[in-house]
This record gives structure tokens, C-alpha cells and sequence, in this order.
């Protein structure tokens, strides 16, 4: 899929409104993410105004591109959905947030991945600005919109990071998995 080798993270977008049903593309490739015990805990609060967007910029100083944005959707977990002793919702929203931005891609959309989980500050503030309840928790939020410019996409394939059969074996800085060097 093209997408994934393909996409970038946008932080400026065109002043062209998003389609409704584009912003559903997006949330139901989020929705088929995969789920730790089919859990599925994700939430989207879809805020397609700016007077509802806007305000998350007091409260994360890391999200001026929600100033050009056409809508922004805040990925939260219910708590509730845990079937294990273990949290497994930061990983399935994460995967969700993934699915978003590879369909955020192929609409010929924009967006970027914006962290607000584990900032306890963060999560309390937007919990009490979008009244959301205390098992409610904000993995993200991704603005979203028409991209104002293409960036270059970069092979992002490190070598070095490829441990084969244990952490001592590793590729060659430049070499591939499909013909290997291995380091010294």
C-alpha cells in the first residue's frame, strides 16, 4: 500500500473544507485497526468547528497548525472495554490513529499526529473542556485538512536498527534484509 511509504506529517493546510465523507473514511479505517482481545476502545470526538478545535491550543502549546486546520479529531479510549489485567488502549488507539493517517493520505488529505497521552494535565484539561467521564482517556489529536504543499517523502529504512536471530547481529549501515551485511 503506497500510503504508508507515502505519508507525512502535514501541518499546513489549504483553507478547502474537508468532506464529511472523507472525515467518515478516516474513522472507519480507524476502526479497523487491529485490538488487543478485540477489545476496541477507541472514541472519536469529531470537532469540525474551530470555536471547538481552537481552544485545544491553550492547553497544548505543540498544536499551532490546528490555526489552519478544517477539523481535528481527538482519539480516545473508553477504559472501561479492559478484558486483561493490562491496558491495552494505548496500543490499539495508537494502531487506530495509524489507520487514520494512511486514510488521511488517501483521501488527499492532510494530518498530523499530535500526542497528548500519558500528560496527565493535558488529559484532565480537554477531559473537563469536551466533558467526557473520568474512564475516558485522550490518546490524541490528529488536525486534519487539505495539505497546502507536498513534502518529500524520505526512506526511513535504517539497516542498523535489524537485529537478526539476536541484539548482537545487526545489518550494515546501507545494506538490505534481502541481501545482508552484517556489522562487526
Amino acid at each position: 500500500m503506497k500510503e504508508i511509504f507515502e505519508r507525512t506529517s502535514v501541518r499546513q493546510y489549504t483553507q478547502q473544507p474537508v468532506e464529511r465523507g472523507k472525515i467518515e473514511a478516516l474513522l472507519r479505517a480507524a476502526m479497523c485497526a487491529p485490538s488487543s482481545g478485540n477489545e476496541r476502545p477507541w472514541h472519536f470526538i469529531v470537532l469540525e468547528r474551530p470555536e471547538d478545535f481552537l481552544p485545544i491550543m491553550e492547553i497544548s502549546p505543540h498544536v499551532e497548525m490546528l490555526k489552519q486546520a478544517k477539523c481535528a479529531i481527538l482519539v480516545c479510549a473508553d477504559t472501561t472495554q479492559k478484558k486483561y489485567r493490562f491496558d491495552f488502549w494505548p496500543q490499539d488507539c495508537s494502531a487506530a490513529t495509524e489507520n487514520l493517517l494512511i486514510e488521511a493520505k488517501h483521501q488527499g488529505l492532510g494530518a498530523v499526529w499530535c500526542g497528548i497521552y500519558p500528560d496527565e494535565e493535558k488529559i484532565a484539561a480537554l477531559r473537563e473542556l469536551y466533558r467526557f467521564p473520568d474512564y475516558v482517556e485522550v490518546l490524541a489529536v490528529v488536525p486534519v485538512g487539505y495539505p497546502a504543499y507536498e513534502r518529500p517523502v524520505k526512506d526511513r529504512f535504517k539497516a542498523e536498527r535489524v537485529h537478526i536471530g539476536s541484539w548482537e547481529r545487526v545489518l550494515r549501515p546501507g545494506s538490505s534484509y534481502t541481501a545482508p551485511e552484517f556489522a562487526d
